[in-house]
């Protein structure tokens, strides 16, 4: 398994699925798993028994792993979606790039 296009912190758009269009934060990634969670995409509701941290219990909301086939990096300068390169930058050192604009990802 190689690297990821996406990493935590990231601000990608979902380009297919039930929550195609959407945008968000990344929370997390699972390489092994080739997915991600993203901040209010792709809610499922979990049925909790009352517990210490939710003592009444009832239905909550939360966000389960996408497909990382399924996310698209957002271009820095337009805001679109964009697929993602690597090449070496100034100080020697692999960098991602947007395809878009050729503009570098932080």
């Amino acid at each position: 398994m190689g690297k990821l296009h996406i990493k935590k912190g990231d601000i990608v758009v979902v380009n297919a699925g039930t929550s195609k269009g959407m945008e968000g934060k990344v929370l997390e990634v699972f390489p092994e798993k080739q997915r991600a969670i993203v901040e209010g995409v792709n809610m499922v509701s979990k049925h909790t028994k009352p517990n210490a941290e939710n003592p009444q219990g009832g239905i909550l909301k939360k966000e389960a792993p996408v497909h990382i086939s399924n996310l698209n990096l957002k271009d820095p300068s337009s805001g679109k979606p964009t697929r993602i390169g690597r090449r070496l930058g100034d100080d020697g050192k692999l960098v991602r790039y947007s395809k878009k604009s050729g503009e570098e990802i932080k």
